[in-house]
């Protein structure tokens, strides 16, 4: 409902560049272009400055970005009342998940709600959990679900699930009857890692400093950016992994993986994140508690959950 020509500003401010804005709105960049110089012409001034192929919100930039965010709270806010009174819950979501969450956990959980709330239509972007946390903070999703701890004081962060991370091994490997082992003795044998920025990557980087072990000491085998891959080279014998549980449901049925415990346990919470607005819309408000059931009816139920979401994907 807003001004269309304010929307496309925001955005270009928000991520100082036409480019991505064009990428964000799907539109051209010629059509972003055209958009923000009929507003500079409405107020007859420049917006932004343009320079060395940057650009920057200039004093009446920033006012008109400041102003532009109080209006589109009071849509926000607007658009709450009314479908308060009528019940309707519509609308367009773009959620972002990490890779473990996007594949693991939310298939079941957004089918469930899908058949609960038919008209509200759901965009899911799959990215390691820094890039989740950089698209929340650029607001180019509503809501993140990241396996990793965020940082951010100015997002806001609420657990939904508890997740385990064990060690991986093929049938057959030497380490395939012990019931538990350290991060200490695991760094002996050929690691095949998740990329940086992983959720994963970055829990076990953060426990292994925690135990005082240098993290160059990992025996590095081969750095991989897919689940899928992982599972798949350890099952080849080219090394040993940390994944999550959630994750091993299928493999471990099948026998062709065997999951170790870590000593001490390494437990990561599952997290949705997204920004402190005041109002946002109805169906983000729904989603957001019809997440929070869901997790607390399935936080005993992992194995069955994890199933479901691997059977959807």
């Amino acid at each position: 409902m807003a001004d269309r020509r304010l929307q496309v500003f925001h955005t270009v401010a928000r991520l100082l560049s036409f480019t991505k804005a064009a990428e964000e709105l799907h539109m051209t960049q010629p059509a972003v272009t055209f958009q923000v110089r009929q507003l500079e012409e409405q107020f007859n001034t420049r917006l932004f400055d343009r320079t060395h192929n940057r650009i920057s919100l200039t004093d009446a930039g920033k006012r008109v970005y400041e102003c532009a965010e109080r209006i589109f709270e009071l849509y926000a806010e607007m658009d709450n009342s009314v479908r308060e009174l009528t019940g309707d819950i519509s609308g367009v979501l773009i959620l972002g998940a990490s890779t473990t969450v996007a594949e693991y956990m939310l298939p079941a959980l957004l089918g469930d709600f899908k058949d609960k709330n038919p008209e509200v239509t759901i965009r899911l972007k799959v990215a390691n959990t820094d890039g989740i946390v950089n698209m929340v903070e650029n607001n180019a999703i509503d809501l993140g679900v990241v396996e990793a701890p965020v940082n951010n004081k100015n997002l806001v962060v609420e657990k939904c699930r508890m997740d385990q991370l064990v060690v991986i091994v093929p049938p057959g490997h030497e380490l395939v009857n012990e019931k538990s082992i350290s991060l200490e003795a695991l760094i002996k044998h050929p690691f095949i890692c998740r990329e940086e920025g992983s959720g994963t990557r970055e829990v076990m980087i953060e426990h292994m400093n925690d135990e005082g072990l240098n993290t160059n000491d990992l025996n590095v085998a081969m750095e991989l950016g897919s689940l899928e891959a992982i599972k798949g080279a350890v099952e080849a014998g080219m090394g040993v992994s940390i994944l999550s549980r959630a994750t091993l449901t299928k493999e471990l049925k099948l026998g062709s993986l065997v999951a170790i415990n870590l000593e001490p346990p390494i437990n990561r919470p599952f997290s949705f994140v997204h920004q402190k607005q005041k109002f946002r819309v109805r169906a983000m408000e729904e989603l957001l508690s019809f997440a929070r059931n869901y997790c607390e009816e399935h936080k005993n139920d992992e194995v069955s959950l994890s199933y479901d979401a691997s059977s959807v994907s």
